[in-house]
């Protein structure tokens, strides 16, 4: 293993980027991670008590859990985390990659891109006075559930996220409203069967079809929450501690739209053999690489990231025959 300065530049620090440390560190080379965000985790940064249901060997494992195992476990391959760095243009040298950030130039032999989708924050609902609210009362992802115990919160959204924290805080709020435009949820089929027991029984109220209207409370304090029914346009006044928003992610590619790669919809085109993008030595894996037939799950982003690995390791030795190991033979420093 490399033991000098990194040779490869992962874009992106969520899981599948984490990943690829490891497996281009099982190839023999060092990384850098950027992540234009302060924490390791991609989308797991916003959603840390989220139970991930795809990993292997983990019935069920919270994104913080996830992101901590995956940090051990590249660990050993001594990555240079590049946070609060931002990547904003790429070119090509007769040796590699430069790579030029918001920060700094870094060189590199090869480049991953594992940007899932692009930069992000969440959608907020067009409430005026929300800012005021927001850290305080007001929260786009559950970082520490604690704080919701015996209290009275609104949950507001459609999709997965805002019924599994329904169903997840309903077991030790006071009580837990959830507003939706529709009376039908884009959840899975159990999520749903659960949020109907929960509702039947008086620890979720619905307010459907609605949408959350006004704001009210003092100093970020919040106080109350208005919720119009939207059949009827009458307002029902709720007393409440907290306000989630679960309105999904508005995601924004950046610099990578500069970057030539001849993007479609939004993501880079790859070869499935080898991870490659249309530039020579630059690789997309995740969420952001496309090809027939992909699934966006993070199981299958592991796999691309060996694939990625592999034909780095070939790309940077023309001509050299490599003999595959496994991983029990070859082994990893011991942490």
């Amino acid at each position: 293993m490399s033991q000098n300065s990194p040779e490869i530049a992962i874009i992106g620090a969520g899981p599948v980027g984490l990943f690829s440390v490891y497996a281009n560190g099982m190839m023999g080379y060092r990384s850098y991670l950027f992540d234009f965000q302060e924490e390791l985790g991609g989308q797991c940064v916003l959603y840390k008590d989220k139970p991930i249901y795809d990993i292997p060997a983990y019935p069920k494992i919270t994104a913080e859990k996830l992101v901590r195992k995956l940090k051990k476990q590249h660990k050993p391959f001594r990555p240079e985390y590049r946070l609060k760095e931002q990547v904003l243009d790429i070119q090509k040298t007769d040796d590699g990659f430069t790579l030029t950030t918001d920060k700094d130039t870094v060189n590199v032999k090869a480049v991953v891109i594992a940007g899932g989708i692009g930069a992000f924050g969440p959608r907020k609902p067009p409430l005026s006075n929300i800012e005021e609210f927001e850290d305080k009362s007001v929260f786009y992802h559950v970082s520490d559930k604690s704080m919701f115990k015996d209290k009275n919160i609104v949950i507001a959204g459609g999709g997965d996220s805002a019924v599994d924290w329904a169903l997840e805080l309903s077991k030790i709020a006071g009580q837990v409203y959830l507003v939706h435009r529709r009376t039908k949820f884009r959840c899975h089929d159990s999520s749903e069967q659960a949020l109907d027991k929960l509702i039947e029984s008086g620890k979720v109220i619905l307010k459907a079809p609605g949408q959350v209207k006004a704001l009210h409370g003092n100093d970020g304090v919040l106080t109350q929450v208005d919720v119009q029914n939207i059949q009827d346009d009458s307002i029902d006044a709720i007393k409440a501690d907290f306000f989630l928003p679960f309105f999904g992610l508005s995601a924004d590619l950046g610099p990578i739209l500069k970057w030539d790669l001849d993007l479609k919809k939004d993501m880079i085109p790859v070869d499935v053999t080898t991870m490659r993008s249309p530039k020579e030595g630059i690789y997309a894996i995740g969420d952001i690489a496309h090809y027939d037939n992909k699934q966006k799950l993070i199981a299958i982003g592991f796999t691309e990231a060996f694939t990625a690995a592999h034909n780095i390791r070939a790309y940077l030795n023309p001509g050299k025959v490599f003999h595959f190991e496994y991983s029990t033979t070859k082994g990893v420093k011991e942490l």
